[in-house]
């Protein structure tokens, strides 16, 4: 019995790791669904274990139980990614119109290879793949940014997303197609030389779209 005992911690904490290292790298995002026998499958154990490892993350404030869905990984401060969005739009936004004067033109042509990596993501969609993908995408714009301090604001807003465990991309999938054509929409005005102004609010425009895109789905789960 003593044997069957620790065996049965042993596995309920590999599959607590497991579960949370997920939840911390972002492949598990906010409001992601826990299914406890595909978990179980994937680790080689029952489902008993994984029932004990979803309750410890339940204490930690990692995992949360709701009517007719199940376990699901807990969400975050909806009014702090809000705040977070709408900042990073202004100032992202900018950036991207400071970086365009002074962008090499091997900027754009990376630029373009990683909007092309994000359009094959779509046909095999991986949620943290993408998100870091779209990061990379984004900084490459606005890195070449002349202001240090915009730069700076920049930074800590992706950052604190990072923070939140945040991506859009996890549970409105939609959003991502979505957001590949506005990559290249933003492209073509880099391209073509299009005035600052109206790069400016191209990225803006952007960033609150898939801010739109979250609250819609929020109002659709929580009307």
């Amino acid at each position: 019995m003593a044997t069957e005992g620790v065996s049965a911690l042993s596995k309920s904490q590999i599959a607590y790791q497991w579960i949370k290292e997920r939840i911390a790298d972002g492949t598990f995002s906010p409001g992601f669904r826990l299914v406890l026998g595909q978990i179980a499958q994937e680790l080689g154990v029952s489902v008993v274990p994984v029932r004990e490892a979803i309750r410890l993350l339940e204490a930690e404030g990692l995992v949360t139980f709701e009517r007719n869905i199940g376990a699901q990984v807990a969400m975050v401060d909806e009014t702090d990614y809000q705040n977070t969005m709408q900042t990073l739009a202004l100032v992202e936004g900018y950036a991207a119109a400071l970086a365009a004067d002074v962008s090499p033109p091997e900027v754009l042509q990376t630029a373009r290879r990683l909007n092309a990596e994000l359009a094959d993501c779509l046909h095999h969609f991986e949620p943290a793949r993408f998100t870091a993908l779209n990061r990379e995408f984004h900084a490459v714009l606005f890195a070449p940014c002349p202001n240090p301090q915009v730069l700076d604001l920049v930074t800590r807003g992706w950052n604190r997303l990072s923070g939140l465990r945040m991506s859009t991309f996890s549970f409105v999938p939609g959003r991502a197609h979505e957001s590949v054509a506005e990559h290249e929409n933003i492209l073509d005005l880099l391209e073509r030389g299009a005035p600052a102004h109206e790069i400016e609010l191209a990225v803006r425009e952007h960033r609150l779209a898939t801010l739109n895109a979250f609250l819609a789905y929020q109002a659709e789960r929580h009307p």
